[in-house]
């Protein structure tokens, strides 16, 4: 049997670190995952991590905070799982059907979805997540799948009588602020805002209107078409939006993500791969179009 030659043993190392470089799953220099797979085929035979647990034990679970409609919310007139619905659950539907497997939502506490994907207890959140630096350093996060101009900025909600006592960030200054925990309105407002009296992270977006309405905080840092959508669905509430007061993303900011577990960056190219079909075939606009009109004959 003759020996290799240098030469073809130099083909041979450079054809294996091809064909490695070919099956990585990288994440991109802000730390979330930009590439996807070809998902026609549903998940690979050669998967592995979590994406072949999946296959499995074909079920994927998702866990989620149903508050924050038109993404997410409970329809009364439904029964179960079913009954979970809203632009962000039709996602998890179509991640499923691509997988071909079966769906479980896992309602929890918004402060509680991301922990679900670190300790294995589902496989994915998905709840209006939004990309932040501490967030993507410990998660893997997808591409964006929802993107407005109202969407890409944060606003403040106050009470009507007090409009022209916050007309800039420097008015608030002795304003009790309020934000939703783990959110990017919170990472917003730490970066934007340097002084005001105290700064309350609450559990749920609804707690956070609540607390403006109540007078327990003097302004609620939110998403500004969140904001219009509870304003417009909510006209007793004598909330309004300050002008003057918003904050505008950097583009990595952008977007509605998925995240799964650190270290999961094949599951995230599966999942870019819905995201892109999403995408190109417009169907997350209309999703939460027909959320938002079923939100709104619940007075949500």
């Amino acid at each position: 049997m003759k020996k290799l030659t240098p030469f073809l043993l130099a083909m041979i190392l450079l054809l294996s670190i091809s064909t490695a470089e070919e099956q990585a799953f990288v994440e991109n220099e802000w730390n979330y995952v930009d590439g996807s797979m070809d998902i026609s085929g549903g998940i690979p035979e050669t998967a592995n991590g979590v994406l072949a647990r999946i296959r499995e034990r074909g079920v994927l679970r998702v866990s989620t905070e149903l508050y924050y409609a038109p993404q997410e919310f409970i329809d009364p007139d439904r029964e179960g799982q079913d009954s979970y619905t809203g632009a962000d659950m039709e996602l998890a539907r179509m991640i499923a059907a691509r997988m071909g497997v079966e769906l479980v939502i896992v309602p929890m506490e918004y402060t509680e979805i991301l922990h679900a994907v670190a300790t294995d207890e589902c496989d994915l959140a998905i709840a209006a997540l939004s990309y932040t630096p501490s967030r993507a350093a410990s998660y893997e996060l997808s591409k964006g799948y929802y993107f407005t101009e109202e969407y890409s900025n944060i606003a403040m909600v106050i009470r009507e009588e007090d409009t022209e006592k916050y007309r800039t960030t420097s008015d608030l200054a002795e304003a009790t602020l309020a934000a939703q925990r783990g959110s990017r309105q919170e990472a917003v407002t730490v970066q934007n805002v340097s002084r005001y009296m105290e700064f309350r992270r609450l559990q749920q977006i609804q707690d956070v209107y609540d607390a403006v309405i109540s007078g327990s905080a003097d302004a609620g840092v939110v998403d500004l078409e969140s904001a219009q959508t509870y304003i417009r669905n909510n006209p007793d509430c004598r909330l309004v939006i300050p002008d003057e007061i918003r904050f505008s993303l950097e583009e990595q900011y952008k977007g509605d993500r998925v995240a799964a577990k650190k270290g999961e960056t094949e599951l995230m190219y599966f999942v870019n791969g819905v995201i892109n079909e999403v995408i190109d075939g417009g169907l997350y606009d209309q999703w939460v179009e027909t959320a938002r009109k079923r939100a709104a004959e619940l007075d949500l």
